[in-house]
């Protein structure tokens, strides 16, 4: 009887020291965006019957007072666009950003910010967190110009914004900027 105590009383210590407590809410939340805008939605409804084009995976700290061009993000220097993990996006098809060929595939996303322009890089470096930046892995580069905004993205945010014949253009915003990066399929 005392073995069979002795047992149970382990077997409930260690079941307790064995459950994981739950990470803290994150301040940068992970979120993603596809193309065609709603996918998930639409495949669920049974109103998209093909893959998505693209879909993007970033996270969205916030500003929270703070100055974020020339502040947080550094001009001149590379920026994971977001928090955490470098941003990802991937391509279901082969694609053409801003003209250029780009193979299917998934690609991290970084962007260097000028006052008047971005610079948007994919690297092949995949599943990097922070900024462990290897120009050797890039694979495209391209600039964008940046459009001020009257109105204050408080969340970091990237969107698909889909047009018309298989083209989309990728909205990334923050603070009073916004950029905008043209695919099409």
């Amino acid at each position: 009887m005392k073995n069979c105590l002795t047992v149970l009383i382990s077997f409930f210590s260690l079941s307790l020291f064995a459950q994981q407590k739950p990470t803290d809410l994150d301040k940068s939340p992970l979120d993603v965006s596809y193309s065609p805008s709603n996918f998930p939605i639409l495949k669920m409804n049974g109103k998209q019957t093909e893959g998505p084009f693209a879909r993007v995976l970033y996270s969205r700290p916030q500003k929270a007072g703070r100055t974020i061009f020339g502040g947080i993000v550094n001009y001149e220097q590379v920026w994971r666009l977001g928090a955490n993990e470098a941003t990802e996006i991937e391509f279901f098809k082969n694609a053409r950003v801003t003209g250029k060929n780009i193979s299917k595939g998934r690609y991290s996303m970084y962007a260097i910010c000028h006052e008047k322009t971005w610079t948007i890089v994919l690297n092949n470096e995949k599943d990097v967190w922070g900024l462990f930046y290897n120009a050797k892995k890039d694979v495209f580069r391209t600039d964008v110009p940046v459009q001020l905004t009257e109105v204050i993205t408080e969340n970091f945010t990237m969107y698909f914004e889909d047009g018309k014949d298989n083209s989309t253009k990728l909205i990334i915003m923050w603070d009073n900027e916004r950029v905008e990066l043209p695919i099409s399929y």
